[in-house]
């Protein structure tokens, strides 16, 4: 039998021109009418797939790159589309209009045939000539009943099709209540798909269905599978007395945690020394979550097929259940608890000079918060500083010391620090956002976050040199494409990125600290942000472009990361001295998978993520329309600009809103001037706005200047 790999080769040596199906078929000596039958499924599959493309004359042929690319259409609104190529060599998106869809959705993975390629400040044109696969089964929206069907509104507005419902697939389900479709007939160029109501969530006014349809329209689970929750039953809630024997006993040891207020899953506890040389003891104990979670158990699989712990504003979708999450493996205080460790001696500099990794056992002193941590440190609280005595020298020290890691190490080899602000948002007992508001990220944030750091950098360098197959946090440097048009961008603000070839991220880091405090600083971050390469997980260590660390890792997260459990459990192997040959071999054929899987989990998880805080900022300024706001320009585009609010929210002012004048669009400059009366919106202006208009369904915000003639 003639596999697709060798008819891939074959049409891929120097030796083939372009053949029919016969003279193909001919050319492998086949003869039997069963081994033909085979043969020409395995071709019809490779055309299916886009590997290989049938021209004009029947023959096959591979892809012109340059002619069929292909890539996964990200739908619009307004009934278009971009495809972003699979290939990044590819260079920019490709425009796709309604006409040239085929019936493709968002997410759809497609072939496309190039018609214009892309030229300056454009992208490419072309048209979907083969849907590969599809994005996805599942959609969610509104349903609206009629006398002899119904139909379905995606929640999605990049899904532009209305889904068909025939009367017997409607679960009995009413107007204005928002279900799960499973589609069962895929739109073509002329009609829509079809579908059958599997899920009703509920009236889409109740509470809480917003996030429950974010939720199921990215497939998240929302509750443990039975067999899950049968074993949650047999987990202990005291550590087992015999394990104490087989760890370094660190009771004794003085540490805390220092978590946000409301976190209940504490993962990292830590502990800190001035020695006499003048150097710094810091030790970092994660909980040991490998201990309770065997390899292959039903526990593994379900932390594996969740990849996360998803943050959403209402509620947490965790990676394990919360008999470990928030249980036996959280790192409460006063208890007796198993952790993995990691124990390093820094030096004035912020070089590790010496480390130790190892299994522990631990009982933390005291459950700090980030707050309390920073009214000590920064505002001196009497009262805080009374109520813990014990701990404001190793507060001190831990300030001292995240200083020198965050300046002496990170800062001076060049990582990339960005100053975005965060947002908290409050939600009121029934689900509606009362409170937006900036997240500050103060002293103590940013003591865990240097501390974490230096851990996951040293675990990593150590695991690089035992050449065990491992799980490594890659950055890659921006793509030579993505660099050049940051380039010419911000050469209209007057600065300058010099680089030949590969670029350090010590260019960039200079660049920021170039704009801090600019008007154009909101909108170049931004930009720099999106020429960076997204970070992922992968089995090769290709070091981390955005903190300019040769080697990095993800350790000190276990009961929400996956890749921290896996790494947990290969060290774990090492340490207790049972990673056989064999072992190493099957670790060594899935950790790429794995790191593939972890990759596209973190990725779903922050599209959700996002996705719930775009809904409640709308959800918010809904109730504000026609109020009055002072905020910034951000970004200045052909259609208007955006302003942004103190609270963070964003929203656009409409060129043809700003009635008192006819304004051009200076794109060199990033401003709109007035043809008659001269005034002026440019980047980073004050301007006092209303607020207009809140699509709900869109997700966006509308302003409106105010008007000081009246």
């Amino acid at each position: 039998m003639i596999t697709k790999d060798e008819i891939m080769a074959f049409v891929k040596s120097e030796d083939y021109k372009a053949m029919g199906y016969k003279d193909m078929a001919n050319w492998f000596n086949l003869v039997s009418k069963k081994d033909k039958t085979i043969f020409k499924n395995s071709i019809d599959e490779l055309v299916e797939q886009g590997m290989l493309f049938k021209n004009k004359r029947g023959k096959y042929v591979l892809p012109d790159p340059d002619k069929y690319v292909e890539g996964t259409l990200q739908g619009h609104a307004k009934g278009f589309g971009f495809v972003i190529p699979t290939n990044s060599l590819f260079g920019s998106d490709i425009f796709i209009s309604p006409s040239d869809l085929m019936g493709a959705l968002d997410g759809d993975k497609v072939l496309v045939r190039v018609i214009r390629k892309s030229g300056t400040n454009k992208s490419g044109e072309g048209e979907i000539i083969k849907i590969l696969e599809r994005g996805r089964q599942k959609v969610v929206g509104t349903y609206e009943d009629n006398r002899n069907f119904g139909f379905v509104i995606p929640d999605n507005k990049k899904i532009i099709r209305d889904i068909y419902i025939p009367k017997s697939m409607t679960n009995n389900a009413k107007t204005g209540d928002k279900v799960v479709v499973d589609i069962v007939v895929w739109p073509d160029a002329n009609r829509n798909p079809e579908g059958k109501i599997t899920e009703i969530l509920g009236n889409a006014q109740s509470k809480g269905i917003d996030i429950l349809s974010i939720i199921r329209e990215h497939n998240l689970p929302d509750d443990f599978p039975d067999e899950v929750k049968a074993v949650t039953h047999d987990i202990p809630e005291k550590i087992n007395e015999k394990e104490i024997k087989n760890r370094k006993d660190l009771r004794e040891v003085r540490m805390v945690t220092i978590d946000g207020a409301d976190a209940k899953d504490l993962d990292d506890a830590v502990a800190v020394e001035k020695l006499d040389n003048g150097n710094y003891k810091l030790g970092v104990h994660i909980a040991d979550v490998s201990y309770y979670v065997n390899e292959g158990s039903v526990l593994d699989k379900e932390a594996y097929d969740r990849g996360t712990s998803v943050y959403l504003i209402d509620r947490v979708i965790p990676m394990l259940p919360r008999e470990l999450s928030n249980g036996i493996c959280s790192l409460n205080a006063q208890v007796d608890r198993l952790s993995f460790s990691c124990e390093m001696e820094i030096n004035s500099e912020g070089k590790v000079v010496n480390h130790d990794v190892y299994k522990s056992v631990i009982n933390v002193d005291e459950r700090m918060t980030y707050e309390d941590v920073t009214e000590i440190l920064l505002n001196d609280n009497k009262e805080l500083k009374e109520r813990y005595r014990g701990f404001i020298e190793d507060f001190k020290i831990m300030e001292e010391l995240a200083l020198i890691l965050r300046e002496k190490r990170r800062m001076q080899r060049g990582a990339i620090d960005f100053n975005f602000d965060e947002t908290k948002i409050i939600l009121d007992e029934k689900g509606k956002p009362i409170e937006i508001k900036k997240y500050e990220r103060n002293i103590s944030n940013r003591i865990i976050e240097e501390f974490m750091l230096v851990c996951n950098e040293t675990v990593a360098e150590h695991m690089f040199w035992t050449n065990l197959p491992f799980i490594y946090r890659v950055h890659e440097e921006p793509s030579s494409t993505k660099l050049l048009a940051l380039s010419e961008f911000i050469g209209s603000f007057g600065y300058k990125i010099r680089y030949k070839g590969t670029i350090h991220p010590s260019v960039l880091q200079k660049l920021l600290l170039e704009i801090e405090g600019k008007e154009e600083e909101s909108l170049l971050s931004r930009l720099i942000l999106r020429a960076m390469q997204q970070a992922r997980y992968m089995e090769e260590n290709l070091g981390h472009f955005g903190l300019s660390a040769q080697y990095y890792s993800h350790f000190t997260s276990p009961i929400r990361r996956y890749p921290d459990l896996m790494i947990h459990r290969i060290m774990s192997y090492m340490l207790d001295q049972s990673l056989t040959q064999k072992k190493v071999d099957k670790i060594s054929k899935k950790i790429g998978e794995i790191s593939k899987h972890c990759s596209q989990r973190e990725r779903t998880a922050e599209l959700a993520e996002r996705d719930t805080h775009d809904l409640k900022k709308c959800e918010y300024m809904l109730e504000k329309v026609d109020q009055e706001f002072e905020g910034i320009i951000s970004s200045v585009t052909s259609f208007g600009f955006f302003v942004e609010l103190d609270n963070t929210i964003e929203g656009l002012v409409r060129i043809q809103n700003l009635e008192d004048d006819y304004y051009i669009y200076d794109e060199k400059n990033h401003k709109f001037i007035g043809e008659r009366t001269k005034k002026m919106y440019k980047l980073g202006d004050k301007v006092e706005i209303i607020v207009y208009k809140v699509d709900m369904t869109l997700r966006q915000i509308d302003f409106l200047i105010v008007d000081k003639t009246e």
